[in-house]
């Protein structure tokens, strides 16, 4: 059975298209508008009740927050296509911490700087000067975390590919992209060294081009 995504062709969209890629899974899109407020139409909101991207039928299953699909994806085909999360115990809960590092600690800063600095005039606000500042700043803290980490390991939860890393790939495609700020990725030798592997994954490839 065909996977239905609802949602705009960029951001936390392409994370769940990613996944679905990697393990395997057919799928097609449903495009939501967010600038004409599509997401906010009666027939979205019945599938999504906060008016938020993605959204994903499964037969007549249906589930929303882009995270929770990845996981749901992740177990459901686990011995389909890449193991998105690892092999044991002790490597399943290293994804889902880094997973949650991403959610809780990186994606907050790259989102206001996307918000602010490429989708403000669009959305019909002016940018926020000192936010974008202080995001900046914030973000650029916890990448040095990240380049501590990944001084010890090829990925984020480790010698392989997860959930964790891929979560990543949308947002970050932003910061060294239309918003010209990937200094903040090649001033740190192995965060470069993890972008360049992940943003070339056969996987991103297809998706990006959509």
């Amino acid at each position: 059975m065909v996977v239905k995504v609802y949602g705009p062709h960029y951001a936390s969209t392409k994370r769940v298209l990613v996944c679905l890629v990697e393990k395997g899974v057919e799928f097609e899109t449903s495009p939501v508008d967010l600038v004409k407020g599509e997401n906010r139409n009666p027939e979205y909101l019945a599938l999504q009740p906060f008016g938020a991207v993605p959204v994903i039928q499964d037969g007549d299953y249906t589930l929303y927050e882009s995270r929770a699909i990845l996981r749901y994806y992740a177990e459901k085909y686990k011995s389909q296509g890449t193991d998105l999360l690892g092999e044991s115990i002790e490597e399943r809960g290293l994804v889902e911490q880094w997973l949650e590092v991403e959610a809780q600690n990186y994606h907050p800063h790259i989102y206001n700087l996307t918000l602010h600095i490429l989708f403000a005039s669009a959305l019909g606000f002016p940018p926020d000067e000192k936010l974008i500042k202080e995001s900046e700043e914030k973000l650029a803290k916890v990448l040095d975390i990240y380049e501590e980490r990944l001084s010890r390991s090829k990925y984020l939860a480790g010698d392989f590919f997860s959930l964790a890393d891929l979560s990543h790939l949308p947002f970050t495609q932003y910061l060294v992209g239309p918003m010209k700020k990937e200094y903040m990725i090649r001033s740190r030798k192995h965060v470069s060294a993890w972008w360049d592997d992940i943003s070339n994954r056969p996987s991103w490839k297809k998706v990006s081009l959509l």
